[in-house]
């Protein structure tokens, strides 16, 4: 039987032939509940001026070496992104991704390089996310002296937004004392610590072996930073890219939906439902 020559409703096809869904989701995954997408230097710096004005580029603050130089100005940018996303309601995508997953004997497992937690903000099981490059939501201490990942919660940063400076004490290594950073794999970063993150590595692993016919809905992922697009094209099931940028290659067998990631994600649900 051939498959149907519209894109959502060939994804839904093998969503109905699929036992377990993964959700493979990039920064542009949260362009749609109002979070900014760095993409160039002129797009980061529109969202930060004060860091435009030094001529700052996101990969010189979102380096280890910026807490060592000034930690007021690395806390600015990370507790002004802190308290940005505890603020932000997930978009209506989320939940019709756990919908579609509902219908699956494995469910969903999230694999993502967003440091957000909007995932789990927006119900799914933090037992099925993996967080490969770490989580806002939680601190380790600079210097990695005990090897430790705490929960972020007791920090509340107060911001300076036109300087982009921490206003008062940045959170502290209750071991040696020492100045806190956030849990997430930086540029330049040989201090990262990642072992929460292994931790839920060993779950996906264990989720997959149990799964035999995944399919795999990415959205919002791009090439600068690649991860995602690895993961998604690394496991042997049917592929859909979301993104609404233009592809340079299209792979094999995959479907592109070329636009935003809540657009995607709602068309696929429609085409699921119209053939219920």
């Amino acid at each position: 039987m051939s498959l149907p020559a519209d894109p959502p409703a060939r994804i839904a096809r093998w969503i109905r032939e699929a036992d377990g869904l993964i959700v493979a989701a990039g920064a542009g995954m949260g362009v749609d509940s109002g979070l900014p997408d760095f993409r160039g230097s002129a797009g980061f710096w529109r969202a930060y001026p004060a860091l435009g004005r030094a001529r700052l580029r996101f990969e010189e603050i979102a380096n280890p070496a910026a807490f060592e130089r000034d930690p007021a100005l690395a806390w600015g940018f990370y507790g002004h992104r802190l308290a940005l996303y505890r603020r932000t309601v997930p978009h209506r995508g989320f939940a019709l991704l756990r919908e579609i997953a509902a219908g699956l004997p494995a469910g969903a497992f999230v694999f993502t390089s967003n440091v957000d937690g909007q995932f789990q903000k927006a119900g799914f099981a933090e037992a099925r996310i993996m967080e490969v490059h770490g989580s806002i939501h939680h601190l380790q201490c600079q210097r990695a002296c005990r090897g430790e990942v705490w929960p972020a919660g007791d920090f509340e940063p107060q911001v300076d937004e036109e300087a982009c400076r921490l206003l008062g004490e940045p959170p502290r290594c209750p071991h040696c004392g020492g100045i806190a950073r956030p849990n997430i794999l930086m540029f330049g970063d040989w201090g990262w610590i990642a072992r929460r993150t292994e931790v839920q590595e060993a779950a996906l692993v264990a989720w997959l072996e149990r799964v035999r016919r995944p399919v795999v809905i990415e959205l919002g992922a791009g090439e600068n930073v690649p991860t995602v697009r690895r993961f998604a094209e690394s496991i042997s099931g049917r592929l859909a890219r979301i993104n609404p940028q233009s592809e340079r290659t299209i792979l094999a067998g995959a479907v592109h939906l070329r636009c935003g990631a809540l657009e995607g994600i709602a068309a696929i649900h429609s085409a699921l439902a119209e053939h219920r």
